[in-house]
């Protein structure tokens, strides 16, 4: 298994990444403290971000950088190859 995979099914493993990949999905375009809302009550915004930037570096998720805000949207390519590995 390639490290890239790897990485991809590691981020994929926790059940909070995956619930922010699922918002991401359903929303489009969001940023990280908009992304963060649902989850405040359970961690705070730091291992939120934390959690982003698995997803980051996975692959799975982008970042872009729009005057003060960080917004992030999901990177379809990056299941690319978890879905031609299965």
């Amino acid at each position: 298994m390639s490290d890239s995979l790897s990485q991809t099914f590691a981020a994929l493993a926790d059940p909070t990444r995956r619930a922010m990949l699922a918002r991401l999905a359903k929303d489009g375009e969001i940023t990280v403290s908009e992304l963060a809302e649902p989850f405040l009550d359970q961690m705070s915004l730091p291992a939120v971000t934390k959690h982003v930037k698995v997803l980051e570096r996975a692959g799975l998720v982008t970042k872009k950088r729009k005057a003060q805000q960080r917004p992030c949207e999901l990177n379809s390519e990056g299941l690319k190859d978890a879905v031609e590995w299965m």
